[in-house]
């Protein structure tokens, strides 16, 4: 499909004042103060950070543990016998605990990784080598971020299997039947999607993949990086056979990430990485691996960043994933309501959204308007969010974005379109 047949977009809405869906689900200016960060000011104006989907701010509770680690608790992990390194691994395998109790998960099922991307890699390397044949195929979808399109690729060529993907409607929603079409081939090893696009805020539905997929006898990876910090995600209600997501957007530390993957599964996956921590027992020509987690986590952990990233879903569980979930959505909502009304500005993806809205405005280029509403405090993310063949089904090459998190509201939203507004001016001149 060439690309101007498929744009993606929502049409311009005038929305009268009376009639804007309101965002009042959360206490957000109670919120706020928890972040040190956004008392900042940029250029002389308060800022307004909606780069949330690249990554988010940090509330003082996640800065003030990870600090109280590394001034009261730090040692390495597993090894020592002494009072501290001991403590250090309650710290770090208590971590493991709260992550995977957020997800659904057992905690031997819990891989900490750096990110989201490491963790698609790990899959890619360790189960996709052993199980990936001449002639397989891998299904992903055209919306993919890079960190899992690419790691198939590799694959891909390596192992002389095929890509194939599911297409997209044109209102951004995935075609489930191109989905069935793959799968009718007996030849798919897995199934790979984002649970929410980076760019188009579509919120896939990763439980029905799943189902079709495991019904024609192939594997599911999650790529959940944009739905875990805003909804709350079972791995077991998903069904889902892998799961990876980051933790430095959900509040958390980057550095960290997180793999889920079935025990049985894992069990059966050779090492990702040799080193130290992931073996039970080394001979000068062979070894044996440890047991789940610890046989994909070689060497030194990044402890504070877990500890760390337990804080932030401590964090988000005191305030509520659901009240988030909601939060997030209006206020998506809202934002697509009111950059309706802007002239000239065409917004991509589906009505039904995540926390995150992308758009083109005529006349000008996405850096450019990313520059002047910088001037204006206000920080959006532009370029093609690492997700390069999507822009281009979408006929762009670019799109700014503007993405939502518990610390914003309404009066964000509205900063949002007078700069905007004022960039338009800017450029007109």
């Amino acid at each position: 499909m060439a690309g101007n047949e498929q744009i993606v977009e929502c049409e311009r809405m005038i929305i009268p004042t009376e009639e804007r869906p309101t965002v009042n689900l959360l206490d957000v200016q109670r919120v706020r103060e928890d972040f040190p960060l956004l008392r900042r000011s940029m250029h002389g104006k308060s800022l307004v950070y909606l780069d949330s989907a690249a990554t988010s701010q940090k509330p003082r509770a996640v800065l003030e543990r990870m600090q109280t680690y590394y001034e009261h608790e730090n040692a390495n992990v597993h090894r020592g016998v002494y009072e501290l390194a001991e403590e250090a691994t309650e710290a770090y395998e208590g971590a493991r605990s709260v992550v995977a109790s957020f997800i659904g998960a057992a905690p031997e099922e819990t891989v900490f990784t750096r990110n989201a991307t490491e963790a698609i890699n790990l899959v890619s390397n360790a189960w996709g080598r052993q199980n990936v044949h001449p002639g397989d195929v891998i299904v992903l979808t055209e919306m993919e971020h890079h960190a899992n399109l690419i790691p198939w690729q590799m694959l891909a060529r390596e192992r002389e299997a095929r890509l194939e993907f599911i297409r997209m409607s044109p209102d951004g929603a995935l075609d489930l039947e191109s989905l069935d079409r793959h799968l009718e081939t007996g030849r798919v090893k897995l199934v790979s999607t984002a649970y929410i696009s980076n760019v188009l805020g579509t919120i896939n539905p990763v439980r029905e993949i799943a189902r079709r997929a495991h019904a024609s006898g192939a594997l599911v990876l999650v790529d959940a990086a944009q739905a875990v910090p805003h909804i709350a995600v079972d791995v077991r209600a998903l069904g889902s056979d892998f799961l990876a997501f980051t933790g430095h957007k959900m509040l958390g530390p980057m550095g960290i990430g997180v793999l889920y993957g079935r025990r049985e599964i894992l069990e059966a996956m050779p090492p990702f990485l040799g080193g130290g921590e992931m073996i039970r027992r080394v001979d000068l020509r062979e070894s044996t691996w440890n047991d789940l987690p610890w046989k994909f986590e070689a060497g030194t952990p990044s402890v504070g960043d877990a500890v760390g990233l337990a804080e932030a879903i401590g964090y988000l569980r005191a305030v509520g994933i659901d009240a988030v979930e909601m939060h997030d959505r209006s206020l998506g909502a809202y934002a697509l309501q009111r950059l309706g009304e802007v002239e000239g500005l065409r917004v991509h993806g589906p009505r039904e959204r995540g926390a995150l809205v992308s758009f083109s405005l005529s006349g000008a280029h996405p850096h450019d308007l990313a520059s002047l509403l910088d001037e204006h405090g206000i920080a959006v993310r532009a370029g093609h969010h690492c997700a390069q063949p999507l822009h281009g089904i979408l006929g762009v090459s670019a799109t700014t974005r503007a993405s939502f998190y518990l610390y914003n509201d309404e009066k964000d939203v509205d900063r949002l379109v007078e700069g905007i507004e004022a960039a338009k001016r800017i450029l007109a001149a």
